[in-house]
């Protein structure tokens, strides 16, 4: 008989968040295909002889797309249950509905288990709602960090200059400055407030804080690297109000 792929979100890092649904399923599973954003933390409670990496490293090694698909097939029709682990939501920028939509198109059953998005984790952890009835009535969530082959970017940033309320880039490190610059050059207040937070809830999370001019350079001398979450709006102004109270210091 053929098993199931369950496509499960880690949420941010810390295991502690992990859903029950998705805890059942991780000690449950035959094997467990899993990229780099669950942490180490948290693929550290995963048996070594269950789990396979298929994660992609930026400017590094990467298991290409296709050959995950096909080793999730594959694995399922020799009757296992596998989980795709995946950090944060596996709809959001996680390529869950491309994986989804292979299974389906080879006969494969399949669960979509959601997880905490780090688009509102990351931020929410370093004190930043992502909206506020006083400051953002919406949020925007893209990628900073789209497909090289595209001959355009998709990324609409005007209208999100023009939107007025909070952007919420992931993958963006690496283009920071780039996309930082379209969004003045489209009008957006260079004093608008911004922030990164890196590996939000792992013990290594670490943050930097500016304004839309600024945030490149503050990135850089607090030392952000991926994966980070980048916060752009009113609302990343709210972390100087508590970052004492997160930070032990009252």
């Amino acid at each position: 008989m053929t098993g199931t792929v369950y496509l499960v979100g880690s949420g941010p890092g810390d295991p502690e968040l992990l859903t029950v649904k998705a805890q059942r399923l991780l000690a449950e599973a035959d094997v467990v295909l899993h990229d780099h954003l669950p942490g180490p933390e948290l693929l550290g409670t995963i048996p070594q002889e269950k789990r396979v990496d298929v994660g992609k490293r930026p400017d590094g090694e990467r298991t290409p797309q296709e050959e995950i698909n096909e080793r999730l097939v594959a694995r399922a029709r020799d009757g296992e249950t596998v989980v795709r682990l995946k950090g944060g939501d596996p709809m959001v920028f996680g390529r869950g509905g491309e994986e989804m939509a292979y299974l389906a198109d080879h006969d494969v059953s399949f669960e979509v288990v959601p997880g905490v998005t780090s688009a509102i984790a990351a931020p929410g952890v370093a004190g930043i709602p992502a909206t506020h009835r006083d400051m953002a009535s919406s949020v925007s969530i893209v990628t900073g960090h789209e497909d090289p082959e595209k001959e355009e970017s998709a990324v609409d940033w005007a209208a999100l200059a023009d939107a007025a309320g909070t952007i919420v880039v992931l993958m963006g490190v690496r283009r920071l400055p780039e996309y930082t610059a379209k969004l003045r050059d489209a009008g957006l207040d260079p004093d608008t407030p911004a922030a990164l937070v890196e590996r939000a809830t792992w013990a290594d999370q670490q943050v930097a804080v500016g304004t839309l001019a600024s945030i490149p350079e503050a990135a850089e001398r607090v030392g952000i690297e991926p994966p980070a979450v980048t916060v752009i709006g009113e609302v990343a102004a709210h972390r100087d109000r508590v970052v004492a109270w997160l930070e032990g210091e009252r």
